[in-house]
C-alpha cells in the first residue's frame, strides 16, 4: 500500500512484529476519536516492536488526504483507493481494528469503538506485545 507521505509499506515486512490495522473513513466521528486513541498507544509502545497502520477506504482520495493533513498522527496512514485490502480483510464496518500477532495471525477483530475499546484494546495490545 502507499502511504499518505508517498511511501510503500509492505506488511509482510513487519513479520515478527505485533502490527494493528485499523480501516477508517474521512467522514467516520467514531473513527477520528479511535484513531487517537490508537496513536496514543502506538506512541507508548513502538518500541516493544508495534507497527499500527490507518488505512484509508474513502472513494475521495481528497478527502482522505485533507483529514491526514489536518490530523497528524504517529501512526502511518495509509490509503487503500480500490478496497484491495478491506475486501482481503473482510472489512464490512467502519472503523475496523484488526489486530495480528508476531507470527502474522489474525488474533482479534473490532468492529466499531466505544467508551470502554480503549481499556480492551490496551490489554490486547499488551497480550501480544508479551508473547
Amino acid at each position: 500500500m502507499r502511504s499518505f507521505s508517498g511511501t510503500n509499506v509492505r506488511l509482510s515486512e513487519d513479520r515478527g512484529d505485533v502490527v494493528v490495522l485499523t480501516f477508517w473513513g474521512s467522514q467516520c466521528g467514531v473513527c477520528r476519536r479511535q484513531l487517537d486513541v490508537l496513536d496514543r498507544s502506538f506512541s507508548t509502545y513502538r518500541s516493544a516492536g508495534l507497527h499500527m497502520y490507518g488505512i484509508s477506504v474513502d472513494d475521495d482520495a481528497g478527502h482522505a488526504r485533507q483529514f491526514v493533513a489536518a490530523h497528524p498522527l504517529g501512526l502511518a496512514m495509509l490509503e487503500d483507493p480500490a478496497k484491495d485490502v478491506a475486501r482481503r480483510y473482510q472489512i464490512d464496518n467502519l472503523p475496523t481494528t484488526v489486530l495480528i500477532d508476531r507470527g502474522g495471525i489474525v488474533r482479534h477483530i473490532y468492529r466499531d469503538f466505544g467508551p470502554r475499546d480503549e481499556a480492551l484494546y490496551l490489554s490486547q495490545l499488551r497480550e501480544l506485545l508479551n508473547e
